[in-house]
């Protein structure tokens, strides 16, 4: 057991977690746009409540978010490990100190992951919190919610700001956690990485769409 703390507590092992707890989330980020992606349709958000009171009562998906709640706190916990060790060690500033051939996403994709923080902080309080916690409003309510929430332009440019954060964080992180893993093979490594551009495009492109559409259209 002892050996197993040790190796979690090792810059190899808090690497690992990272790129575990990050594909959980990648996988999440496809779920939640494809319920999301329901906000188009011009039925008065049926649809959408539908997606969402299947997510509520489904017991696996309620097991499952539990898992997602504590895959986000691990996440940034070990981000902020990872990014304060390395510029300890390398005794200053981890940006400049970078390797000079480590793109412009690897070398601020900490501060990506702020951004990304406090978006989803600010999400949480209007969406997650009245739902989940307070019971401000249902799932019924939920639609009106959006509508209104991506009706108010500084709601719609921060969350913009926070899809723009979101792609310049999977830019980098999709395939660097395939690499922590030890995927690496000449003939899938290009692959991998082909499908991890796509997947930091199209992802946050859908999310940075759906409020731009409420807000014109609806």
């Amino acid at each position: 057991m002892k050996w197993i703390i040790t190796f979690f507590k090792s810059s190899l092992g808090r690497k690992l977690i990272m790129a575990l707890t990050g594909l959980f989330l990648i996988v999440f980020l496809m779920i939640h746009l494809t319920g999301n992606s329901l906000l188009l349709l011009n039925d008065e958000g049926e649809a959408f409540t539908g997606f969402v009171e299947f997510m509520e009562e489904n017991p696996l998906i309620k097991i499952t978010a539990y898992l997602l709640y504590l895959g986000f706190i691990i996440h940034i916990l070990q981000g902020i490990v990872i990014y304060f060790t390395n510029r300890n060690a390398k005794g200053g500033t981890y940006a400049v100190k970078t390797t000079a051939n480590a793109s412009f996403f690897s070398k601020y994709m900490f501060w990506f992951g702020v951004m990304i923080f406090i978006f989803l902080t600010l999400h949480l309080i209007n969406f997650w919190l009245g739902l989940k916690v307070t019971g401000e409003f249902g799932n019924e309510e939920l639609y009106g919610k959006v509508v209104t929430a991506f009706h108010n332009p500084v709601y719609l440019v921060v969350y913009e700001l926070g899809m723009i954060a979101l792609f310049m964080h999977l830019r980098h992180g999709f395939h660097s956690a395939f690499q922590t893993l030890g995927w690496n093979h000449k003939k899938w490594t290009p692959l991998i990485k082909c499908l991890g551009n796509l997947y930091s495009i199209i992802v946050p492109l859908g999310f940075f769409i759906i409020p731009l559409y409420i807000y014109f259209f609806k």
